[in-house]
C-alpha cells in the first residue's frame, strides 16, 4: 500500500491526514489553535504553538493509521495563507506572534499606497488589490514596530515566511527556507508573471530581499523531514496555500472549473489556465498550484534556484467571515452549544423571517473591498427569534458566496469564456445540507459535494504524490474525483434575484454613517 501524509495548518486548527493512493482518508488528527486578539481588528497566533500542534497531529495521525514514517511516500503541506511570521535564522525563534490573514493593523500602510497611486502597478504585477489582507504590509508592520527588527533584517539575521515556510523550516531543522508560488502570490511582493520576488515591490514596502524564502513549484522536492521528528526521514514533495490546494484537490485543473471552500472564511477560485485575467468586478488574480519536476528528475539533474513551472492562474474571491459566523453564534451570542447544532436551529423556522445578517466583523472582502464595513443584522421584528438569526447567519454565507460567483461569471463572459456552470464545494460547512441547497438556489446552478470533502489536505497529498511519482499526471487525479451529492436549484430565478437584491441592500447599510 502507498500512503501520503498531508499537514493542513489552518486558521482555527492544525490537522494531519493520512491518505491512501486512491485519495481516501486513512486517519485524521486535529488540535484547535488558540486565537489571540490584542485589540479590535488585530488577530494573532503563537508560531511555536502552530509548530507544536502540527507536529503533534502528524504523530497522532500516523499512530491512528497504524503506520510508521517509513510507510509514507511523501509529505504535503497546505496552510492558512497571508499569515505572516518573522523569525531569527540562528535560533528559529519568532520575533513576534504571527499576524493572521484576518488582521487589519496594516490598513494605514495600504491607505498610503493607494494615495500614492500604486494600485494599478501592484495589480498588474501581483493580480492583487491593495489590502491589509496580504502579507507584505504585515511584514512591513513587524519590521517597523518590533525593536531592532529592521536592523537585524538588514544584517540578514531574520527570515520571513507564510506558515508553509515556517513549517518547512522546522521540519527540516532550518535546512530549507522556501515557499511555493501559490503562497508567494498572496504576499503582494511576488511577480506572478515571472514567478519571482519583485524588486520594485520590495523597495516599495522597504523589505530587505535577504528576508525572503526561495520560491518553488507547488509540486517539487523541498527536502526531507528530520528523522527524529516522526521516526524516519520523509520527502516533502508538495506545498500550496489552502485555497489553491483545495482547487487542486477538487481536480479543477482546467479553465472555467470552480470551487468554493466553506471554512473560517469562504474562498472561491476559478481556474483560468495560463491566462492572467484581470478582474473588473472586485476579484483577485492569483497563482494556481504549479507542478514541477518529479523527485526522480530532481535526483538526476537538480533544478536551478528559480521556480521551474509555467505560470497557472485563477480568479479568486475571498469572504472574510464564513463559517466563523457560526462560531460567533456559539461563543458570542451563546445561541448554540456546538457548531453542529446550527442546522437544526435554523431549520426550526421556515425562513429567516425577513432578517438579513451581514457578518462584516473585519470588513468586507471581495467583491466589495470595504475595510470600514461592520456587521449588521437588519429586518428585526417583535417576532424575531434566535432561530431566525441563526438562519440568517447561515444564509449570509451563501449570499456572500453568490456575490462572488456572479462577479466571477461577469469576468468570464467579459473575457469571452462561458460562465461557471457548476460549483464544487468543500470545507467544514459544506456538510450542512440546508446551506448547500440555499447556495444552489441562489446561484441557479448545481452545487456538487465530493465524496472526499477533505480537499484542501487532499490537494497537498496529490501534489506530494505527483512529485514522488505516485501519480503520473493530473489526468490520473481527475479520474479519482467522485461526487457524493449534487444540490440542484429549486428556486425560481426571479425569486433568487429578489433575494440577492435584498442582500445588496443590506450590504450597503453596513457602511452608512
Amino acid at each position: 500500500m502507498t500512503y501520503l501524509l498531508a499537514l493542513d495548518q489552518g486558521t482555527s486548527s492544525s490537522r494531519s491526514i493520512v491518505f491512501d493512493a486512491q485519495g481516501q482518508v486513512v486517519a485524521l488528527a486535529q488540535q484547535e489553535l488558540p486565537q489571540i486578539y490584542p485589540q479590535p481588528g488585530w488577530v494573532e497566533h503563537d508560531p511555536m504553538e502552530i509548530w507544536r500542534t502540527q507536529l503533534a497531529t502528524a504523530r497522532e495521525a500516523l499512530a491512528r493509521a497504524g503506520l510508521q514514517a517509513r510507510d509514507i511516500r511523501a509529505v504535503g503541506i497546505t496552510n492558512q495563507r497571508e499569515t505572516t511570521v518573522v523569525w531569527n535564522r540562528a535560533t528559529g525563534v519568532p520575533i513576534h506572534h504571527a499576524i493572521v490573514w484576518q488582521d487589519r493593523r496594516a490598513e494605514p500602510t495600504c491607505a498610503q499606497l493607494r494615495e500614492r497611486g500604486l494600485g494599478a502597478t501592484i495589480q498588474a504585477k501581483t493580480g492583487l488589490l491593495i489590502d491589509a489582507y496580504f502579507s507584505g504590509t504585515k511584514l512591513k508592520w513587524l519590521l517597523d514596530h518590533v525593536p531592532q527588527a529592521r536592523e537585524q533584517a538588514g544584517r540578514g539575521e531574520l527570515a520571513f515566511g507564510t506558515i508553509d515556510s515556517w513549517l518547512l523550516w522546522h521540519l527540516t531543522g532550518g535546512a530549507v527556507h522556501a515557499t511555493d508560488v501559490s503562497n508567494a502570490s498572496r504576499t503582494m511582493l511576488f511577480n506572478v508573471h515571472s514567478n519571482q520576488w519583485d524588486e520594485e515591490l520590495l523597495q516599495m514596502l522597504d523589505i530587505p530581499p535577504a528576508l525572503m524564502p526561495r520560491v518553488r513549484p507547488s509540486s517539487a522536492a523541498y527536502g526531507e523531514t528530520l528523522p527524529g521528528l516522526l521516526g524516519h526521514a520523509i520527502p516533502i514533495g508538495g506545498v500550496a496555500g489552502d485555497q489553491q490546494s483545495a482547487l487542486f484537490g477538487q481536480a479543477c485543473f482546467k479553465e472555467g472549473m470552480a470551487k468554493n471552500t466553506y471554512g473560517t472564511g469562504c474562498f472561491m477560485l476559478m481556474h483560468t489556465g495560463a491566462t492572467f485575467q484581470t478582474s473588473h468586478n472586485g476579484l483577485l488574480t492569483t497563482s494556481a498550484a504549479q507542478v514541477g519536476p518529479t523527485l526522480a528528475t530532481v535526483r538526476a539533474a537538480p533544478p536551478p534556484e528559480e521556480a521551474q513551472s509555467a505560470p497557472q492562474y485563477a480568479l479568486e474571491g475571498s469572504v472574510f467571515v464564513g463559517g466563523a459566523v457560526v462560531q460567533w453564534l456559539r461563543d458570542g451570542l451563546h445561541a448554540i452549544r456546538a457548531s453542529s447544532e446550527v442546522q437544526s436551529l435554523a431549520e426550526s423556522v421556515p425562513d429567516s423571517g425577513g432578517v438579513m445578517m451581514v457578518p462584516a466583523f473585519t470588513g468586507l472582502g471581495a467583491p466589495y473591498w470595504q475595510p470600514e464595513a461592520r456587521g449588521t443584522i437588519t429586518g428585526l421584528t417583535r417576532g424575531t427569534t434566535l432561530a431566525h438569526i441563526a438562519r440568517a447567519a447561515l444564509e449570509s454565507i451563501a449570499y456572500q458566496s453568490a456575490a462572488l460567483l456572479q462577479a466571477m461569471s461577469r469576468d468570464a463572459v467579459a473575457a469571452g469564456a462561458a460562465p461557471v456552470n457548476e460549483l464544487r464545494v468543500d470545507g467544514g460547512a459544506c456538510i450542512n445540507n440546508l446551506l448547500m441547497q440555499f447556495q444552489a438556489d441562489l446561484l441557479g446552478i448545481p452545487v456538487v459535494r465530493p465524496a472526499v470533502t477533505e480537499t484542501t489536505a487532499l490537494g497537498a497529498a496529490y501534489l506530494a504524490g505527483l512529485s514522488a511519482g505516485v501519480y503520473r499526471s493530473t489526468e490520473e487525479l481527475s479520474g479519482l474525483w467522485r461526487a457524493e451529492r449534487r444540490f440542484l436549484p429549486t428556486l425560481a430565478p426571479q425569486r433568487a434575484q429578489e433575494l440577492m437584491a435584498r442582500w445588496e441592500h443590506a450590504v450597503r447599510q453596513t457602511t452608512l454613517g
